[in-house]
């Protein structure tokens, strides 16, 4: 079972992401590939899953807790690995589990494809699986810090920018960004530095 790779992003197109490791290219479906820029390295925590027409797809996430709440999703009956990969892209980690603890319906069916039936039944489902988790410690940090990426990038589509423009954008702010803890603020103003020197 493959539980992570580290390699080199080779190429990108619509939530699919090419990592190579060692010559190997791995095709990597992911929530959202303006996360990600050409040739950078990186780390994937990954989810090998099987469908019955389609056969093998393997599915990487930037964090545990983005894997974790994937799992939780696919193991709600109805709701599949598109769906859930939805949620990630659409809410992230720390709102979602915020809004499965509450009983926040609103929110989960805010997420395309989910409408208030299936919200309902995703926060029965799920409530007592994620307060086990909770209490059992598991690390839903970091997600914070991937929610503020998530943010970026979600405002530069909804300003109208090209996949490419944000990919770009978002490899700079990772430079202008690296070793320190920056606000969504001072991420988006470095972004949109970016693109304006680029027009």
């Amino acid at each position: 079972m493959l539980a992570s790779l580290s390699g080199t992003v080779q190429s990108l197109s619509t939530q699919l992401v090419v990592i190579d490791v060692g010559g190997i290219g791995f095709a990597v479906v992911v929530a959202r590939e303006t996360a990600f820029t050409l040739d950078q390295k990186i780390q994937l925590y990954t989810h090998l899953h099987w469908n019955q027409e389609q056969g093998p797809s393997l599915f990487g996430f930037i964090t545990e807790a983005e894997r974790t709440v994937f799992l939780l999703l696919i193991s709600c009956s109805g709701v599949g690995p598109k769906l859930a990969l939805a949620v990630l892209a659409d809410l992230g980690v720390s709102p979602f589990i915020e809004a499965v603890q509450s009983g926040n319906e609103g929110a989960l069916s805010s997420v395309s494809g989910i409408g208030e039936k299936k919200a309902e039944q995703i926060i029965v489902h799920l409530k007592h699986k994620v307060a086990k988790l909770m209490v059992t410690g598991a690390s839903f940090e970091g997600a914070k810090v991937d929610e503020r990426w998530h943010e970026v990038a979600q405002v530069l589509q909804t300003l109208n920018y090209s996949r490419t423009e944000i990919s770009g954008a978002m490899s700079y702010v990772r430079e202008a960004c690296k070793g320190k803890q920056e606000s969504f603020d001072q991420m988006m103003r470095h972004a949109l530095s970016f693109l304006s020197k680029k027009q």
